[in-house]
């Protein structure tokens, strides 16, 4: 039998064993705190498995308003993020190539700064704005924004902390795309910039907008320590407040978010995934 030379010994594939064992030291990693969660929600000592803790998740105190007030204000964010940087992104790529680095170190810097002394900042100019404006009208604005039914602080506060997540989403659509030849293009037949951003841009960075809207709404679903400090009451803190007293109903929110998020990560996938061919530029007059 021929023997093998060493460049075709070379070119047999070897078995990846290290990436079957990375994936199930990630399951396990990931899967087994789930399971125990789980367990811990159904297993009541003295009488045995039960979904009485599930059963209880929409009739405890202060589900429904803090839920809802996550998702308004998750809802807020993302409309105010993206109303930020997207038009900033694309004219960043039409006009100013050059300065992309200055606003990815910039859209980056609430990674550095800890969440502690961020809302630590938030909170002193909080105390110092109604001390130095009670008697102009910028005072109003103070508790507009403290309003506890709909805290736009904690818009404002959510939109800083998602920017490096919207950043790199939406960086990496317009990375997969040439947007100067179609917006010149929808130029060349007649379309204003709103109509070539809305109609041609934007469906084409319908992956990129998903994504960056998921990341958003995890991020506001999840985020505790801003809204704690500040004295709001939003879904992640509901459920460590309730976890003192109901301790099973809390893991049991905990894990039907965690189901949650990640159904919503699947849909999101495969919206993404079945994304169109690039739409015709518009007909002029159309």
């Amino acid at each position: 039998m021929a023997r093998l030379t060493p460049h075709a010994r070379a070119a047999r594939p070897r078995p990846r064993w290290w990436r079957a064992a990375v994936l199930t030291g990630a399951a396990v990693y990931f899967l087994v705190p789930l399971a125990a969660s789980v367990v811990f929600t159904v297993d009541v000592p003295g009488s045995g498995l039960t979904l009485d803790a599930y059963g209880r998740i929409t009739t405890a105190e202060g589900f429904g308003d803090s839920l809802l007030l996550s998702l308004e204000l998750a809802a807020a964010t993302i409309a105010l993020v993206l109303l930020l940087t997207v038009p900033a992104l694309v004219a960043l790529r039409l006009g100013a190539p050059r300065l992309r680095p200055v606003v990815e170190i910039v859209c980056s810097l609430p990674l550095v700064v800890p969440p502690i002394a961020f809302v630590a900042g938030i909170g002193t100019v909080l105390g110092w704005g109604p001390e130095h404006f009670a008697s102009t009208p910028f005072f109003q604005t103070f508790v507009a924004l403290q309003d506890p039914d709909f805290p736009l602080v904690l818009v404002l506060a959510y939109t800083v902390m998602a920017l490096p997540f919207v950043h790199r989403a939406l960086d990496s659509g317009l990375r997969a795309i040439d947007v100067r030849t179609l917006v010149e293009a929808a130029r060349s037949c007649g379309a204003g910039w709103p109509q070539a951003l809305f109609r041609v841009v934007l469906p084409n960075l319908r992956g990129a907008l998903l994504n960056a809207s998921f990341l958003t709404l995890a991020l506001v679903l999840g985020e505790f320590t801003v809204a704690q400090l500040l004295g709001f009451r939003p879904f992640a803190v509901w459920i460590v407040g309730v976890s003192g007293s109901q301790a099973q109903v809390s893991v049991a929110v905990s894990v039907l978010s965690l189901l949650l998020t990640w159904a919503l990560l699947l849909a999101v996938v495969s919206a993404g995934g079945r994304g169109a061919a690039p739409r015709p530029t518009p007909s002029p007059r159309s």
